[in-house]
């Protein structure tokens, strides 16, 4: 098997971030429940969005925030994911490529809009997003190249595509190119609503090996494993992995390998301003530091690193330098 031209490819939703403050106060009046995410159709995110205070717009989705942190570090990332031809899918491919990512798949005009997900961020840093699919759900199978798969170490799938059944579709088949030519695959839960949609479905990933590298946050661990103590539920997962990685939040985050558990505390903040992407860029630093050899300790380090970065300012994009940040572990 050749080296692999990208360190990681990720596949996910192709989502523009509309991030925007707001009070406990507007989410009570506009019935939302804090720190969920929901899907909204067309006409809710227009009269939602026409609520919203002032925002700023980002290229985001789960993966590509991800493949965005992976370029920061110095590694070499590529992203997956469907957008129209109107005003946002050109701002989205541009918004990427310009943080280094690799982005190739073409828009595509079947009536629908690219993707948005309105982020409403209250003054303690918790996220509540309303994201509206668009586009983002008609990345089908021949929409992939598989060269691009073949060529790269790592896949890296978002639970949230597996919602839909066209890009499902698409999921399945790139994790059948990278199986066939033994590359690594790597699967975030994404959210507890994917979970309890999808639980059957996953299992069935994992437990035919398809899934390498597995993250969950502790509520969607303790979700996948129908027990209510996590140390239950990492025991039951982490055998049929090759790797689990769990993070906790403020508690910091766990992976075991086989035989081997590495714990990690959560990096200290000043201020935890914006949890969006707080998992995206713990992937990112995890994947990283697996693409080029780091040790399960050190991985974990790195994405507890990229995390601590990401919440303390608004949006999933890093503001500070994630290698220098990273010192050592990123060389």
């Amino acid at each position: 098997m050749p080296d692999p031209r990208l360190d990681v490819l990720c596949i996910g939703n192709a989502i523009v971030d509309v991030i925007a403050d707001a009070t406990d106060e507007f989410l009570a009046a506009e019935g939302l429940t804090k720190d969920s995410m929901r899907l909204v159709d067309a006409e809710e995110a227009t009269r939602l969005y026409g609520h919203m205070q002032p925002a700023r717009e980002v290229s985001g989705g789960c993966a590509g925030n991800t493949a965005a942190g992976i370029s920061a570090l110095g590694g070499r990332a590529g992203f997956v994911g469907q957008v129209a031809p109107d005003q946002l899918g050109e701002f989205y491919r541009h918004d990427l490529t310009a943080a280094g990512v690799e982005f190739t798949t073409p828009p595509v005009d079947v009536g629908i809009p690219t993707a948005r997900s309105m982020i409403l961020v209250t003054p303690d840093g918790h996220r509540t997003m309303n994201t509206f699919l668009g586009a983002a759900q008609e990345l089908a199978v021949d929409r992939l190249d598989e060269e691009q798969i073949r060529a790269s170490g790592i896949l890296y799938l978002e639970g949230y595509l597996w919602d839909p059944e066209t890009p499902r579709y698409a999921m399945v088949r790139a994790i059948e190119i990278a199986r066939e030519v033994g590359r690594k695959v790597a699967f975030s839960l994404s959210d507890l609503f994917c979970v309890d949609r999808h639980r059957d479905g996953f299992t069935k990933l994992i437990d035919e090996g398809r899934v390498d590298i597995l993250f969950a946050n502790e509520a969607e661990i303790l979700a996948m494993g129908g027990v209510p103590h996590l140390e239950t539920a990492v025991a039951s997962l982490a055998p049929r992995v090759e790797t689990l990685v769990v993070t906790r939040g403020a508690a910091g985050a766990l992976a075991v390998r086989g035989g081997e558990r590495a714990d990690v505390a959560a990096e200290p903040v000043r201020e935890v301003v914006d949890t969006t992407g707080a998992g995206d860029l713990f992937a990112a630093g995890f994947l990283f530091g697996e693409a080029t050899g780091k040790s399960l300790a050190q991985s974990l380090k790195l994405g507890a690193i990229c995390a601590a970065e990401i919440i303390q300012h608004y949006g999933a994009r890093p503001e500070a330098d994630l290698r220098a940040l990273a010192g050592e572990l990123a060389a």
